[in-house]
Order: structure tokens, then sequence, then C-alpha cells
């Protein structure tokens, strides 16, 4: 088969590997032989390794991995067999540790050697670190005391008249524009984006309607205990064309860990994304939508979606469809460099966005005859799937979910566990994927013939809420604090009934900040995609421990028994 996958027409994922033994002519000049330091019993350390005198001969270099991506737009992973094999001696290893605990006032004060350290002084203090280290406090420090200092002097604060707790910002009109008085952008975002910031501090800051604009709340989603409360926000003038929706944990709902998003909270941010594609759908159709200032429930929810498949079954009536595709998208997690680069694109406070992308786009110059086609991810996932059943004779996902249930380890040992598969329930699958583009990858798919939201029913829909859940709960236990993920979905009125809606779970590690290599689509990987697996199936089961405990300390911190939940 020409095509660049891993999946072959028989439903086995195919891979080769490099074993590398090579010659290489010694073209330098002169030695330079010097001491590099000397061992503990003050022996000399010397260079002389690092000029042989002849060429040099390697018979046997490590061998590596290379597994061609399911989808030939993404690339290759390179697995390294030596650090493969270390981890899949003991898979529990991959993680990453949890951040240490740091308090600078109580450093301070145990250089100084005593707790009675006046306010003034250590606010001298704070206000007197050069900025990149006042950043790196602002992201690191575990110790509201040094976080709550800070935000005192970045930005005004309107207090309780009683007890002194901020209640709102100072706010000033600049250029037209109602902006609150921020004295460092940068250390502001910072620390808001800290979960050990007093939640009230949080709250006015950043998380109150309002707080970061004008933006239109236009839905509203909330459970039966009031526990989980979710806004839809407009986005007007967007980088999306077009404008975009973002479905935002609300300021009484704050969310600023894996282990706090609830099912409800998943339900709820998913909800107001398949109601606002429906509505604006229906609205193209002439549809009547049931509601007004008010959600849809379910009932009505699916009773619209299959009113809108039943007449998009016309071609003539998808022609009436001026979006034919959906934009989805989550940032969890925040993280700046004391450098001054912003290490993720959002908000902590858990949200997700999305859009509708258009049919076509209009010509960018007058003479030109015609429009471009708009770019959609999951376009990508559609041309490669045609190309694959023309070529194979099969459909491309029928062999993929053929491959990953058969599948096989990549090390060969058959006495170790080898399924990709983290969690499968009511039609939808949590997986690793074959070829990782992210060290840590997940993926979430339906089995079964349903290409984008429009073609899932109540009960995909649900599943696929709770297989989210999982994978970014998973990746939390982990010690993953900053994920990506995106949506490869179908076109609306694509006749193409072998492509599924998938999403991609994209962790960001401390050590793969992507360089030259990942930018060539090259994925450097140390660990067998079998072993994280493993790893990740043994946190599922801490899904439903961890959602108790954040539950219960829910309901201390509403009822005055706890202060901060985030300790």
């Amino acid at each position: 088969m020409k095509l660049r996958t891993c999946v072959a027409l028989s439903g086995e994922f195919v891979f080769g590997i490099h074993t590398p033994s090579f010659r290489v002519r010694n073209l330098r000049e002169r030695d330079y032989v010097t001491s590099l330091g000397t061992f503990g019993d003050g022996q000399p350390r010397e260079n002389q390794e690092n000029f042989p005198d002849g060429d040099v001969e390697e018979p046997r270099a490590d061998p590596i991995f290379e597994v061609p991506n399911p989808f030939p737009f993404r690339g290759a992973t390179y697995i390294i067999k030596r650090s493969a094999d270390r981890k899949a001696e003991d898979p529990a290893s991959i993680s990453l540790p949890a951040p240490v605990a740091l308090s600078f006032s109580d450093t301070v004060r145990k250089w100084l050697q005593t707790d009675d350290l006046p306010e003034e002084r250590l606010d001298a203090l704070f206000q007197g670190l050069p900025e990149p280290l006042q950043l790196a406090l602002a992201t690191n420090s575990t110790d509201p005391e040094d976080l709550t200092r800070m935000a005192e002097w970045c930005c005004s604060f309107l207090r309780d008249s009683e007890n002194g707790r901020p209640v709102g910002l100072i706010y000033k009109e600049d250029q037209g524009r109602v902006r609150p008085e921020i004295k460092n952008h940068a250390l502001f975002e910072v620390l808001a984006n800290n979960p050990h910031l007093p939640d009230d501090y949080k709250q006015v800051m950043v998380l109150m309607p309002g707080a970061q604009g004008n933006s239109e709340i236009m839905g509203e989603w909330s459970d039966q205990t009031g526990e989980s409360h979710v806004f839809e926000y407009l986005r007007r003038n967007s980088y999306i064309a077009w404008g975009h929706y973002a479905a935002n944990m609300a300021h009484d709902a704050i969310r600023y860990r894996t282990r706090d998003l609830t099912p409800s909270d998943m339900s709820g941010m998913r909800h107001l994304y398949y109601q606002r594609t429906y509505v604006r759908l229906a609205d193209e159709l002439g549809i009547a939508v049931p509601a007004h200032r008010r959600r849809l429930d379910p009932p009505e929810l699916e009773a619209l979606r299959r009113t809108i498949c039943e007449i998009l079954l016309s071609e003539e009536r998808q022609s009436e469809l001026s979006f034919s595709c959906t934009l989805w998208g989550w940032n969890f997690g925040f993280d700046h460099a004391s450098s001054g680069y912003r290490l993720h694109g959002s908000h902590q406070q858990v949200h997700q966005q999305f859009a509708l992308i258009p049919r076509e786009v209009s010509p960018g110059m007058p003479d030109m005859s015609q429009g471009i086609p708009p770019y959609a991810c999951g376009d990508l996932v559609g041309e490669f799937v045609r190309n694959y059943k023309e070529e194979a004779g099969v459909g491309f996902f029928d062999a993929y979910i053929k491959a990953i249930r058969g599948n096989r380890r990549m090390d060969g040992d058959e006495k170790r566990e080898r399924s990709l598969v983290i969690h499968e329930a009511d039609g939808v699958m949590v997986f690793v994927p074959k070829a990782q583009t992210s060290q840590w990858e997940i993926q979430v798919m339906p089995v079964g013939p349903v290409g984008n939201i429009l073609e899932a029913d109540t009960r995909i829909r649900h599943a696929l809420d709770r297989a989210m859940r999982i994978a970014i709960n998973v990746l939390g236990q982990l010690g993953a604090r900053m994920v990506t993920t995106i949506e490869y979905a179908k076109r609306f009125d694509s006749p193409d009934i072998d492509q599924r809606l998938l999403y991609s779970f994209l962790p960001k590690l401390p050590e793969s900040p992507g360089a030259f290599t990942e930018a060539q689509l090259r994925w450097i990987n140390g660990h067998y995609p079998e072993d994280f697996a493993i790893a990740c199936r043994n946190k599922v089961a801490n899904c439903k421990r961890s959602e108790s405990e954040a539950s219960i300390l829910r309901f201390q911190m509403k009822h005055g028994k706890r202060q901060e939940i985030y300790a």
C-alpha cells in the first residue's frame, strides 16, 4: 500500500525498526584534550574519549521504532527502544511528580529566623524582586499569602467594609473601553491562574461575568444540586471567523484541576456545544426551536437533532447550509515561564470553545473568480479515508478498530499486557494511539458510524461526555497539567459513512516543548503505547474516588467547614 499509515488493510498495525550500524570517517585536524575536573578520589577526568585517533565504528547503535501515524498528515512517531524497555518493566513509572509546596514568605522568615516580620518589610521584599522572579513565584507558589500579597499591588481592589475581603476591582475608561486598573498584566494573569490563590480573589479578578470583557452570555446550564454551573459566552470579534462560543465554568463553580471536574460539569459544557450547533443549523433550515431564554431539555435536543438529520437527507436542503462543519477545542491548564513566554493558550478555569466552519470562503480579491475551501482538520481525515478506501478496498476505520482490538505489543513480549484500550462503554472507546503525537496522547472515538455530533444520538453523546471526562481525569492523575484537545469531525453534507468522530487529547510535558523535530511532525517517545495504556487503566479506577472526594470538599466549602479547597 502506497499510503503512509500504520493501519494495514488486513486490520493490523505495521511499523518498522531502525537497527543502525555505521562507520564515521574522522575528518578532525587537531586534538583538544584537557582536564574536565576530577573524580571524588582526586583522579583526573579528561576528555580524551572525545578525540579518537581514527575513524569510529558503531556496530550496534540503539534501535529506534518508526511508526507511521494512522493519518499521514500527522507524521510519524519514533520510539527509543532502550528507554521503552525500561518503562516496560514498570509502567506505573509513567507519571509526572506533583508540584512541590513553595512559600516564599515562610522561606524569608526562616532566613531571618523570625516569625514576627513586619508586613511592610515583606511587601517591600516582594515588590523589589526582579519581574522574572515575580512571575516564577506567581506561577509556582502554593502559599495563598504569597499570592494575595502580589495580587494586592498588581491591581486595585474594592473591599468589603466589614471583613476587608475583595468584592470587585477598580475600573477605568481607557481609549473608549472600560478596563480594570492593572499595573502588571502578565503577573495579574499568572496569579489568577494559580489554583492556590483564594477563591474570592479569583472571582473578582477573572471569573465573575464581565471581569474579562463584555462578551455576552447567551446560554447557561446548571444541575439540580446547584454545584455545577456553566455559562456560554459569545465571542463576536473572534480569531475564528464568524465568531465562536465558549462554555466556561461559572464563577460559582470553580474548577482548576481535572479531579474537580464532575460528570455534571462535562455534561453541561458539552450540552451547550450540542445545543448551540443544533440551534444554529435549525435556524438555517427554518426549523422551529422550542425554547427561548431557557436551555433545551434532553428530549427536545434529541428531537431537534433528528429533525435536522431528516431534512438533510435531501441534497437540495443540504445546499441551504452556509456552515457545514463543527470546530471544537479545549485548552486545559496554564503555565508561564519567568522569561515571559506563555506556555499554554487558555485560562485554567475550565472552558471549551466551539464554532461552525462555513461551506466556502469568499474571494479575497476583486479579480479572483472564486473563493477557497475553508480549512477544517476533519477534512484531512475525510480525504485520507477516501484515499484509503480507493487503494485498499476496505473502510479505514473498520481496519483501524480491528487493529486496535487485535493489537500486539511492539516489543513482541506476549507475557505483558497488549491492549491499547483504556475504557469502552456504550459505543465509545478511549484508547492510546499506536503512534502518539504527544508522548501521552489519548484518543476518544465512537466505534460505530458516527462522524460528527449531528450523527450522535443521546446515548452516544452521553458516552462521549463520560469518555472525555475519563480521558482528562486519567491524564491529570498521571500529572499532566496542560492538555490541548481537538475534534476531528466530518462535514454535515458528507455521504461518507466510514469517517468517525475523533477527539485527540494532547498533553504538554515538561521535557517536550516542541522544536525542529516536532515541526517536521517527527514525534519522539520513550515508552511503548501498550505500557502507557497500562498506566492509564491503572488510573481509571481512581476517577470515581476522586469525584467523591471533590464532592465532599465542595460540600464542606459551601457550608463553611473548609476555607480552601485547593490546599
